[in-house]
C-alpha cells in the first residue's frame, strides 16, 4: 500500500477540487464585482443617495449569510449536498434578478437578501471534503481559496469596466446568469457524492467539541481583520502610496499571485509532512506581524506593498487548513452543520470587520485598525496553542 504522502491526487480529486473552485469562483464574483462600484451606482436609485441605505444594502449580503449557513449545513447533511447547493444557487440568481431589476433602495435590500439567503459555502465545503481523502483535503480547500483570492483581485480590475460597459443592472444580471452556470457545474461536472451518514441532529455535539470552536474562532478573527484592513488600505494607497482608486489593482494582483506562489510550498510540506498544526500557528504569527508592520512601517507603496502580500500568504494558508481541518474532526453524520457554524461566523466576520474597522478608523484613525488586528491576532495565536493536529489516516 502506498503512503498518503506518495498517493498523488486521482482524476475525480482533481476534477472535484477545479469543478468545486470554479462554483466557488463563480458565486464570489457575484459579490465581489459589486463591491468596488455599489456605492457610486446606488446613486441611480431612488434613496440612493441616503448612505445609511446603501450600507444596508452591502451589508444585508452578509448578514443573511450568516443567518443561513447553518441550516444549509444541516440541510445538506439530510438530504445531501447537491440538491442544497442547487436551491441556494437558484435563490442566489433570483435575489440577482431582483437586484438588477430594482428601481429603488428597499427592492435593492430585498434582493440583496436574497442573494445571501442562498449560503451554499457550507455544503460545498462539505462536499469537497466527501469528495476526497484525508490527505489531499487540504490541496482541495486550497484551490478553492485560491478561486476567491483570483476572483476577489479580478474583480478589482473589471468592476469598473463592467459597470461603464452595462450599467450596475448589467452587473446584476450578470452574477445571477453566472450562479445559473455553476448549476450546470453541480449538475454534470461535479463527480457524484459517495454515500455519508444522514441525520438530523449534531448540532450541540459540535458546539461542545472545543477543537472545533478554536477553528470557528479563528475563521471569525481572520475575516474580521481582513474587512476592518480594507477600511483603511486603500486611503493608504492614495495618501502615502500616491495611486489613485483605478489603480489599486496594480498592487492587490501581484500580491495575490506571489501569494499563490509562496502559499502552495506551506500546503504540500503542512500535507506531506503532518505539519498542519506548525504551518497554520505560523501563518497566524505571519498575521501578527503584517497588522504590527502596517503599524510601524506602513508608509509608502513598497512597505504597503510588502504587507499585503504576506498578509495574502497567511490568509490564503488560513483558509485552506481551516475547512480541512473542520472536516476531518467533525462528526460524519454532522460535517455539514460543522462547516455551517464555521462559515455562519466567517460571515459574522466579514460583517463586524467592516464596522469596527470604520468606528475605529473615524474616531481613532487607521492606527487604530492595525493595533486592533494585531491584537485579535495575538489573541487567536494563544488560543491556538491548544488545537490537535488531526491525524492522518492512510
Amino acid at each position: 500500500m502506498r503512503s498518503p504522502s506518495s498517493d498523488p491526487m486521482s482524476p475525480a480529486e482533481r476534477r472535484a477540487g477545479a469543478s468545486l473552485a470554479a462554483i466557488f469562483g463563480l458565486r464570489m464574483l457575484g459579490l465581489f464585482l459589486i463591491l468596488p462600484v455599489f456605492a457610486v451606482g446606488a446613486r441611480e436609485l431612488a434613496g440612493g443617495d441616503n448612505l445609511t441605505l446603501v450600507g444596508i444594502a452591502l451589508g444585508a449580503y452578509g448578514l443573511t449569510q450568516a443567518l443561513f449557513q447553518i441550516p444549509f449545513g444541516a440541510a445538506s447533511d439530510r438530504w445531501g449536498r447537491k440538491p442544497v447547493i442547487v436551491a441556494g444557487l437558484l435563490m442566489f440568481a433570483v435575489g440577482s434578478a431582483v437586484a438588477a431589476l430594482a428601481q429603488d433602495m428597499p427592492t435593492m435590500i430585498a434582493g440583496r437578501v436574497l442573494q445571501g439567503a442562498g449560503a451554499i459555502s457550507a455544503a460545498v465545503t462539505a462536499l469537497a471534503a466527501d469528495l476526497t481523502r484525508e490527505h489531499h483535503r487540504t490541496k482541495v480547500m486550497a484551490m478553492i481559496g485560491s478561486s476567491i483570492g483570483l476572483v476577489f483581485a479580478g474583480s478589482l480590475v473589471a468592476a469598473p469596466l463592467l459597470y461603464a460597459a452595462v450599467g450596475l443592472a448589467g452587473i446584476f444580471w450578470l452574477t445571477g446568469l453566472l450562479s445559473l452556470a455553476a448549476i450546470g457545474l453541480v449538475l454534470f461536472v461535479v463527480p457524484a457524492a459517495p454515500p455519508v451518514p444522514r441525520a438530523i441532529g449534531g448540532m450541540g455535539q459540535v458546539l461542545r467539541d472545543g477543537q472545533l470552536m478554536r477553528l470557528n474562532i479563528g475563521v471569525f478573527a481572520l475575516h474580521v481583520m481582513q474587512t476592518a484592513m480594507w477600511v483603511t488600505v486603500p486611503a493608504a494607497l492614495a495618501a502615502s502610496g500616491g495611486l489613485a482608486t483605478a489603480e489599486h489593482w496594480k498592487v492587490y494582483l501581484p500580491a495575490v499571485l506571489v501569494s499563490f506562489v509562496i502559499m502552495v510550498p506551506a500546503i504540500i510540506v503542512a500535507e506531506k509532512r503532518n505539519a498542519m498544526k506548525p504551518i497554520f500557528l505560523a501563518a497566524i504569527a505571519l498575521l501578527l506581524l503584517v497588522q504590527l508592520g502596517l503599524h510601524f512601517y506602513g508608509a509608502g507603496l513598497w512597505p504597503l506593498a510588502l504587507w499585503l502580500t504576506l498578509f495574502f500568504v497567511a490568509f490564503n494558508v488560513l483558509e485552506a487548513t481551516q475547512p480541512s481541518w473542520i472536516s476531518r474532526i467533525a462528526p460524519p453524520h454532522a460535517k455539514g452543520t460543522a462547516l455551517g457554524i464555521y462559515n455562519t461566523l466567517q460571515s459574522l466576520g466579514l460583517f463586524l470587520g467592516g464596522a469596527l474597522g470604520g468606528w475605529l478608523a473615524q474616531h481613532h484613525g487607521a492606527s487604530a485598525v492595525s493595533l486592533f488586528c494585531a491584537g485579535l491576532a495575538l489573541v487567536w495565536l494563544v488560543a491556538s496553542a491548544g488545537l490537535v493536529a488531526p491525524k492522518r489516516r492512510t
